[in-house]
């Protein structure tokens, strides 16, 4: 193997029971390189990430890795070698803290004991070299996700990784925690070390990385530097279409809706320190952005119109009568659906099949003296898979074997077949492919079309503003003010969010209509 190659692979095949999930994958990665990775979901990414990783075994083929090739080999191989990976969905022991999460399973060790003051300023040392201060001794659940994104490649750094794989590293962090660990990646770079970046955030693979290579239906389509590929190219082989006509769509249509015929109101909204004196509407067809940096009170007031949170202080109406959510049976009840932002945390249940995730929230119409009628169910579930063209091998597979595009899927069609009125939806396309992007914010439009009230919360700014009727901007829990028509700009929301100081909230435009 050619010593600047830190990665070959020639010709890797893997099927699952029959099915081809990579074929003939050839791939070459320059030692020192940050190398894009990408495709739509059930490209075959994350089968190639566990071959890598030693989770799977490939069928035939050849890896080359530093020089020397790898037969079979597990996780402990791997990172032996010096391969690791950082999932998207970061895997620690939240109440363990930052230093045992980094030496887990490695512990450091004086006289048979672990040596708890060696773990700890050794762990400091190491994410002080990242830029990162914090108390080593507190538990993991207490930090930011930026944090615990530093803790785990920390980790990986401290089995003296070669090749560090990134899942969507950027998929909950804000731009200022993005910038971070950005120049964190810059530093492994320059040390030598290389990662294999996945995104489906176009804007940062051109930022961030050197090369890439394209993977469709589980084969490679093309290989290229960033520099010599167009974003439009890119999509183009992604999808294995021209992406005009994809992008093209994503444009914002003209739109009309009933400014008055209000469904939702809301005032008064506390829950201190997250939410302060929050209030806003929702009308029949619209669709209403939220904006904020992470941390600003955007999830935890939808959460508290969905009942999923219990606030100090709310007065809501929905068609003009009051109503008390104390919990999401009774804003089920009144016609409120909810499509979290985690999937794996609170949204799917990943052991359970596609059929009974998509039909949980719907359960008491298709039943009939408690009990459920199996006809009903699969004709509502064929449907929803039919419409959102989720990828699956039948409605019996199981959610965990699913890619994240196609499960998110599953979780909008869950909310959407209880026929609500208002669709609370936090960040619906996180971690979904371009082509998935299009079809869900498609949908999204069509629901407000049929009537239905959307609450739309996103990290992609540009994304509320192609998507919205009118934004509301928040920061610290304050409601800074709304935006619409021509000044609904990407950097109206960001000034709006970067300049106004919480005394001057009363000011902002729109910030006293109730």
């Amino acid at each position: 193997m050619e010593n600047q190659m830190i990665l070959k692979i020639e010709n890797l095949n893997k099927n699952f029971f029959g099915v081809a999930a990579l074929r003939k994958v050839n791939l070459e990665i320059p030692r020192g390189d940050i190398h894009a990775l990408v495709g739509e979901n059930g490209a075959g990414k994350s089968t190639l990430i566990k071959i890598l990783t030693g989770l799977y075994q490939k069928d035939s083929g050849s890896i080359y890795f530093d020089g020397s090739m790898i037969e079979s080999h597990d996780v402990l191989d791997a990172q032996k070698l010096g391969i690791t990976a950082i999932q998207q969905e970061m895997n620690f022991i939240p109440y363990m803290s930052i230093a045992e999460n980094i030496y887990l399973g490695r512990e450091i060790k004086k006289n048979g004991r672990i040596n708890w003051n060696d773990a700890n300023r050794q762990a400091r040392e190491l994410l002080l070299s990242l830029g990162i201060d914090v108390d080593v001794a507190e538990k993991m659940n207490r930090q930011s996700a930026a944090v615990q994104q530093m803790v785990s490649l920390a980790r990986a750094i401290s089995v003296n990784a070669k090749l560090i794989i990134m899942d969507e590293p950027t998929s909950s962090l804000d731009k200022n925690e993005v910038e971070v660990l950005f120049k964190v990646m810059r530093d492994l770079k320059n040390r030598g070390i290389t990662l294999i970046f996945i995104t489906h955030r176009m804007n940062e693979l051109y930022e961030m990385c050197d090369s890439l290579t394209v993977l469709r239906d589980g084969e490679v389509v093309g290989q290229s530097s960033v520099a010599d590929i167009t974003y439009l190219e890119l999509v183009s082989q992604m999808i294995g279409q021209d992406a005009a006509n994809i992008i093209g769509e994503r444009t914002k249509p003209e739109r009309t809706f009933d400014k008055d015929a209000v469904i939702l109101k809301a005032q008064n909204i506390s829950m201190f320190p997250k939410v302060n004196d929050m209030h806003l509407k929702v009308a029949k067809g619209e669709i209403l952005g939220l904006a904020g940096l992470l941390g600003s009170g955007r999830s935890e007031t939808a959460r508290i119109l969905f009942g999923a949170m219990q606030p100090d202080t709310a007065d809501i109406l929905i068609h003009g009568n009051k109503v008390k959510l104390n919990n999401t049976r009774t804003a089920k009840k009144l016609k409120l659906g909810f499509c979290t932002e985690d999937r794996k945390v609170d949204g799917n249940i990943p052991n359970m099949s596609v059929l009974d995730n998509l039909t949980l929230a719907n359960l008491p119409s298709l039943s009939k003296f408690g009990i459920i009628s199996n006809k009903k169910r699969d004709t509502i579930a064929k449907e929803y898979v039919k419409t959102f063209n989720i990828k699956t091998s039948g409605l019996n597979q199981k959610m965990v074997n699913l890619s994240g595009g196609n499960q998110q899927k599953v979780l909008l069609s869950r909310w959407i077949s209880t026929n609500p009125e208002i669709l609370i939806l936090d960040e619906p396309t996180r971690g979904i492919d371009v082509g998935a992007k299009a079809e869900i914010e498609k949908f999204i439009h069509k629901l407000s079309g049929d009537g239905i009230g959307i609450i739309l919360i996103s990290s992609e700014m540009e994304e509320l503003v192609r998507m919205s009727d009118r934004v509301i901007v928040i920061r610290d829990g304050y409601k800074l003010g709304e935006l619409t028509g021509a000044r609904l700009t990407v950097d109206s929301i960001m000034k709006e969010i970067a300049n106004t100081r919480i005394s001057d909230i009363s000011d902002v435009e729109g910030s006293n209509e109730k």
